[in-house]
């Protein structure tokens, strides 16, 4: 376990962090951004998967693809891809008290909305806890790991990235925060069993990893027992 004493700022992915892997809610995010595909180019559902998984792939986000090669409003994609079915999250007691038992500032850096951010906590009952949101517009859709991302994110957020902590479910995206100095914590989902598509599957080089934990809770629980022993 790293040490944590001088953080002041925890940054947050959103999508397969805040909410863990096996919820399969980003499946739902897939099947929409393949549904949108099927509408707008009329394509079978085969066709449409391989055409966003092509332009994940080659622009780190399938929305920037779109934006890039065919003019897609990115603001319409993305409302069309985040109205998915959030019942199953309820008020999460465990998260909460997690979350609040952690010293410093709590702040969401995702690729997707601040809106879809901004539903995902409410339905945990946890926005209180973030006091600063970083979004894939904010980025001017250069999304993550690009490193031009992740100054303009520290710049804007006011964060040392040398006191700062990044959680993530991307091992990728963790390598840009590592190379600023942040310590790094990784959620390994990357098992067929959580749901993880291949959009998230990725061969993983762990030397810029401090910390692995297979969910969020499990993180907080870690390093907050880590915490109260160093004390």
């Amino acid at each position: 376990m790293p040490a944590t004493a001088h953080i002041d700022t925890w940054i947050f992915d959103l999508d397969n962090t805040i909410y863990p892997a096996e919820s399969r809610l980003f499946e739902q995010v897939r099947a929409r951004m393949t549904a949108y595909i099927q509408q707008h180019f009329t394509l079978d559902q085969t066709a449409a998967r391989a055409m966003r998984h092509d332009l994940f792939l080659r622009y780190g986000t399938t929305m920037k693809g779109l934006v890039v090669e065919h003019g897609t409003d990115p603001r319409h994609f993305m409302d069309f891809v985040h109205d998915i079915d959030l019942s199953q999250l309820k008020y999460d007691a465990v998260l909460d008290a997690g979350l609040g038992a952690l010293c410093g500032r709590k702040v969401i850096f995702t690729n997707g909305s601040n809106a879809h951010a901004m539903r995902i906590l409410d339905a945990y009952g946890i926005s209180q806890h973030f006091d600063f949101s970083y979004d894939i517009f904010s980025a001017n859709l250069l999304p993550k790991p690009a490193p031009e991302t992740y100054q303009d994110f520290m710049a804007k957020g006011k964060i040392n990235p040398k006191n700062a902590a990044m959680i993530e479910d991307m091992a990728i995206n963790l390598l840009p925060a590592y190379q600023m100095g942040a310590t790094t914590f990784w959620l390994n989902h990357i098992d067929d069993a959580t749901g993880a598509g291949d959009d998230e599957k990725e061969a993983v080089d762990t030397a810029h990893i401090h910390y692995t934990a297979r969910d969020l809770k499990h993180c907080l629980s870690t390093i907050n027992t880590h915490s109260e022993g160093a004390t």
